[in-house]
């Protein structure tokens, strides 16, 4: 296998694997900015809402495509990127989308109407797929040592849940002070700083005999995710019919087409021989359905917080900073733990710490109050570090190294896929709960009994006694939705762990020589370096 070498060869001896210096460390934090980045621009524009709709007049169907074709293109072209990264290099992949985040982020701030932020969205987004795969791929490249790579990998995972907890407390304070376009603007000093670091501390990796980049498999890819999260988000929206039912089918049958295209490929864009591997299958399936149970959870917590709990925006977003804390905290141990003992046994003790969150939510009422949901959701985040960290790594580190970019690219459409799925199936089963038992009052507007915010919407213009009645009910109603989001993650947790620990056999990173490794991530130090 040929690669480009930029630098001196590193060794290749497994029991003694080249140990990450300050150069790679340093290269670590440059690699984490765009993550941090790229997760708070999730959740911060929800806030903008209101105000890009004062400022700019959208339509209803164009503010749906403001806040989802940039999630929409992320999802559709991280596998094409990815292999793309293998094929081109990874950092230069990197480097260019970073250039276009930038630019794109631009066009987002000034956008003088709706269809001027929807491409600039839409750009962003595109862009925005080449920077996640490339970041985890390079990661392999310049972490070999097993127990550095692992807290690499927990580093650069939570990083995108800091994200998430802290884009409503950042985006609320920029709102507050400046007007709409300015949650746009933290993109371009970030990809600006990555331009300038990044050839001076990134390595250079691609895979030199790896065929041409195959455009129908691309479009394929492409027409197969995007109607799968179209169905999904609008099933989450408006609940099951018949034009998101069909895009599903349709998404399902190219897909099909998709993967019998890639068994005739000689280098196809996706590879599906890693999923072979029971390890690999085991590690993605799992973290799939740990995103699935999270994506739904964090959809619950967030409204009860809001709704429910009676908390602003930015202050919802700081009672969530603690189960960022934990998830910061178990991912960075785990890796250390995992050189005592199996990662499958850590994951696993991980997701049963996940459990005992998610029994604490089933366990929550109205009157509980903030704190106990908050304790629960703490160690939901707590219990799912391990697996964000040892999971991503067993994924990537499965795959030879030509072909991390691809695996990246799996996981975290894997990550993107879990996430649409829990938002759309648990998001229903919430709604679903609290049509079937709010009891909205005789006057009061229909909307009341579509959602918990349509019910707090609708009491402002009742009669008090009415509007307490009917947020009572709303509150006790939603918090029983979140009992059974609850109650299933725990059951989706505790088999999960049992799974993993029955089907994962890696020994423990810090075994040494003799170990007994029959599958799963090789520490391959693959000769990198920098391009000066």
């Amino acid at each position: 296998m040929n690669t480009t070498p930029k630098g001196p060869p590193l060794t290749t001896n497994v029991d003694t694997p080249a140990q990450a210096g300050p150069r790679e460390w340093l290269g670590l934090a440059v690699l984490a900015l765009p993550t941090l980045l790229l997760s708070i621009d999730v959740s911060v524009l929800h806030l903008a809402v209101p105000h890009i709709g004062a400022a700019l007049d959208p339509s209803a169907s164009q503010m749906l495509w403001i806040i989802d074709i940039y999630g929409f293109l992320i999802a559709g072209f991280l596998v094409t990127m990815g292999t793309l990264g293998d094929r081109i290099g990874r950092r230069k992949l990197l480097l260019i989308g970073a250039a276009a985040f930038g630019v794109a982020s631009l066009a987002a701030v000034f956008a003088d109407g709706p269809a001027t932020l929807i491409a600039a969205r839409a750009a962003m987004g595109l862009a925005g797929a080449t920077l996640m795969p490339s970041t985890l791929a390079l990661i392999m490249n310049m972490f070999h040592d097993a127990r550095q790579r692992g807290v690499a990998i927990a580093v650069w995972v939570t990083m995108f849940s800091v994200g998430i907890a802290l884009g409503p407390v950042v985006g609320g304070a920029m709102l507050e002070y400046f007007w709409w376009g300015s949650v746009f603007l933290l993109g371009v000093p970030i990809m600006a700083l990555l331009l300038v670091a990044g050839p001076l501390l990134l390595p250079e990796y691609r895979d030199e005999e790896a065929g041409g980049l195959d455009l129908t498999s691309a479009a394929l890819s492409l027409a197969a995710i995007l109607p799968v999260i179209y169905g999904l988000k609008e099933i989450a929206n408006d609940g099951f019919g018949a034009v998101p039912v069909a895009t599903l089918v349709v998404g399902l049958v190219v897909g099909v087409l998709f993967v019998r295209r890639q068994r005739s490929l000689e280098s196809p864009l996706m590879d599906l021989a890693l999923f072979r591997t029971p390890t690999f299958r085991t590690a993605l399936v799992t973290l799939l359905l740990s995103m699935l149970v999270a994506g739904g959870t964090y959809l619950m917590v967030t409204q009860f917080l809001q709704l429910v709990g009676g908390l602003t925006p930015m202050k919802a977003g700081l009672w969530l900073l603690p189960a960022a804390f934990a998830l910061i905290v178990t991912a960075v141990v785990s890796p250390m733990a995992a050189s005592r003992f199996r990662p499958a046994y850590v994951v696993a003790a991980g997701l049963a710490v996940s459990a005992v969150g998610h029994l604490t939510l089933f366990l929550a009422d109205s009157s509980s109050g903030i704190a106990q949901v908050v304790t629960g959701f703490a160690f939901v985040y707590a219990g799912g570090g391990p697996l964000i960290a040892l999971g991503t790594d067993i994924v990537v580190g499965s795959a030879p190294p030509e072909r991390a970019g691809g695996a990246a690219a799996l996981s975290e459409t894997s990550t993107e896929l879990g996430m649409a799925l829990g938002v759309a199936l648990l998001g229903s089963l919430g709604a679903a709960v609290y049509q079937a038992g709010v009891k909205v009052p005789e006057g009061a507007p229909e909307y009341a009994g579509d959602t918990l915010a349509g019910a707090v919407e609708a009491a402002r213009g009742l009669p008090a006694e009415a509007a307490s009645g009917l947020l009572a009910s709303a509150r006790d109603v939603f918090t029983d939705g979140l009992n059974i989001v609850g109650g299933i993650g725990a059951l989706v947790a505790v088999a999960s762990a049992v799974l993993v620990a029955v089907v994962v056999k890696l020994p423990p990173t810090g075994a040494g020589e003799g170990a007994d490794e029959t599958e799963g991530p090789a520490d391959v130090a693959a000769p990198v370096g920098a391009e000066g």
